[in-house]
């Protein structure tokens, strides 16, 4: 079964949650207890309906306030599809957290208040997953029940949500409005007699009719090696295959690939996934590959098909969602994890610290504090293979790593 991951954006009390707990109600994901709990709860705290939020706020502070701390991840499934869904918080102190949820998400959710329109608050919910390249973007237009199903209301909003749409670079992202009342449930899961104006799709119903396939941001085929596999037993004496996973196309038997960093070349001779063959391995399988010429390959190395090399380079430009409070300074360094390598990085140079909120850039900046996005310049002491995020999304990644404590400090999309 297909697996979507959605990442959710909002600001505060716009309804992020109660929209989540209200899919799992309609689709009947909540668990017995769960529902009791949150019945239990909604009718103690004097609400004449059920608080769906309770369903996805799990820490006591969060319960306690009434936000979204977090990330969590909630999972439900349909008859069509298996979902992940990434809930971020909305606060301007959480941006990292943002980042985090929608960097490995196919889709997002990007909800807003009927009553108070585009925000700033929206514009860097909209910058995060113009910047991530996520694809496919739903407009929830929230608290519709509040506006009177107001169509003039909807309409003005989605005016000036597009207007912001005229700021991206990411030209491929496809947004869809739909408008909604999360706690009346309208338009979520089951459609509305309540606007009788609007005859698009439900979030659920649109959500369930996207093509993975389409929504992922697919681009070269690239295989870094995880394990070097020999058996060295009676049947499989001679074996050695190099076990990973297939990111951004296929790769088939037959095709003539290069093993980086030597650049040795060879093909493609056998693919297994556990104990069956394969012609091809397709985008995200895990398979372990058999090469014709008996080459040099280790862990940390690439294998890519012949003329379709990435950038290998000890220097690149990156940019940089800083989710630490030491700031991130020129000359300090860090460790860059890239997929299965790890090396050692010096901040080179910080060009500029990028507004989330489409107002510009500050230049002369000295480093850059929790919640910072910059173009950054970074040295390293031995090559990476590396693309552009905007390419290929797997491969143009990276993390930050602290040296003194091993701690993510930061995430990077590589221009």
């Amino acid at each position: 079964m297909e697996v979507l991951k959605i990442a959710t954006a909002g600001s505060v009390d716009d309804g992020k949650s109660t929209l989540i707990g209200r899919i799992l109600y309609d689709t009947k994901s909540l668990t017995s207890d769960k529902l009791e709990a949150i019945e239990k709860t909604s009718k103690q705290k004097g609400y004449d309906y059920l608080d769906f939020s309770l369903a996805t706020d799990g820490l006591v502070a969060e319960r306690e306030q009434g936000i979204t701390i977090d990330v969590a991840h909630i999972y439900f499934s349909t008859a069509k599809k298996s979902y992940i869904i990434a809930d971020t918080p909305g606060h301007v102190e959480y941006t990292r957290n943002m980042v985090t949820g929608a960097s490995t998400s196919q889709a997002a959710i990007i909800l807003i208040d009927a009553r108070k329109g585009v925000i700033e608050q929206t514009n860097r919910h909209f910058f995060i997953n113009n910047l991530l390249r996520v694809k496919e973007v739903i407009v929830a237009i929230n608290k519709m029940d509040l506006v009177d199903y107001s169509e003039e209301t909807y309409n003005a909003i989605k005016s000036d949500f597009s207007e912001l749409m005229s700021k991206r670079d990411y030209e491929n992202q496809n947004i869809t409005f739909i408008p909604v009342s999360a706690l009346k449930g309208d338009n979520v899961v089951n459609k509305t007699d309540a606007m009788p104006w609007y005859n698009g799709e439900t979030i659920l119903e649109h959500l369930e009719r996207l093509d993975l396939a389409a929504v992922s941001n697919v681009g070269t085929p690239r295989f870094p090696v995880q394990y070097v596999i020999r058996p060295k037993t009676e049947d499989f004496h001679d074996f050695r295959g190099f076990a990973g996973k297939v990111y951004g196309g296929e790769l088939n038997v037959g095709d003539t690939v290069v093993a980086l960093p030597s650049q040795t070349k060879s093909k493609i001779k056998e693919i297994y996934a556990y104990d069956k063959k394969y012609q091809t391995a397709s985008r995200r399988s895990s398979v372990t590959i058999t090469l014709e010429d008996e080459i040099n390959v280790s862990r940390g190395d690439m294998i890519v098909k012949e003329g379709d090399l990435p950038t290998i380079d000890k220097q690149f430009t990156a940019t940089i969602a800083w989710m630490d409070s030491d700031q991130l300074k020129a000359g300090t360094k860090y460790v860059i994890q890239h997929g299965v390598n790890k090396v050692l990085a010096k901040v080179d140079k910080i060009h500029h610290k990028i507004n989330p909120d489409y107002s510009g850039i500050e230049e002369n900046v000295d480093g850059l504090g929790m919640n910072d996005i910059a173009k950054v310049t970074f040295k390293l002491n031995k090559p990476i293979f590396f693309d552009a995020f905007k390419n290929h999304r797997t491969n143009g990644s990276f993390i930050v790593i602290d040296t003194k404590n091993n701690n993510t400090v930061g995430a990077g999309f590589i221009q």
